[in-house]
């Protein structure tokens, strides 16, 4: 598992030079977002120096797929790492531990261990921050890029649902992102009436 940072290069020059720049919000900014915040849950989560860096390689790789398709894109991100992650020295174990916590990134969120759902929660810890307008703002321009008939009254409508069904499932992001999270959708289901 040498290289790391190569890897990070790499990665990063893929998504760079992959994904159109009307992806507001899945972007190589975001990436960096969740490796950084999927650290720090998983600090929180006392998680050992083994298991932090296969959730940082799994936040690294869990949004490439985006360069090839924006519908399934955790499967593409799969595909992406069970090719390149062996030049990198990862066995073909880590690499299904990696695409396991990739998959839990897709909706609906169903881990199966600690090192999934804190990399669930990262992917969607800024809907418990104060991030949440600008990154929402952002995703919505992205969707309407993909999908120009989509309207800001279907936007918050969506949103609504998605955060009422939403839950954390790490301690850390229950007791310090839920409470942020449901201000958000008081205000976003107040809008709406």
């Amino acid at each position: 598992m040498q290289n790391n940072q190569n890897m990070t290069d790499f990665v990063m020059g893929l998504l760079r030079a992959n994904l159109p720049e009307n992806y507001l919000y899945h972007n190589p900014e975001h990436t960096l977002y969740v490796i950084g915040k999927a650290m720090e849950i998983g600090r929180q989560e006392k998680c050992t120096d083994e298991e932090l860096e296969f959730i940082s390689v799994a936040a690294l790789w869990h949004d490439t797929g985006y360069t090839k398709t924006y519908t399934n894109h955790e499967e593409q991100s799969c595909i992406l790492a069970r090719h390149y992650l062996p030049e990198y020295g990862f066995t073909d174990d880590y690499i299904e531990r990696i695409c396991g916590m990739i998959m839990v990134t897709k909706i609906p969120q169903l881990p199966k261990n600690k090192s999934e759902e804190i990399l669930a929660d990262a992917d969607l810890e800024y809907l418990g921050t104060e991030e949440f307008e600008q990154k929402s703002d952002c995703l919505f321009k992205e969707l309407q890029f993909v999908k120009p008939a989509y309207t800001e009254a279907e936007w918050n409508q969506a949103q609504v649902s998605f955060i009422t069904n939403h839950h954390y499932f790490t301690r850390y992001c229950q007791e310090i992102k839920e409470p942020v999270k449901m201000k958000h959708l008081l205000k976003l289901t107040h809008s709406l009436r």
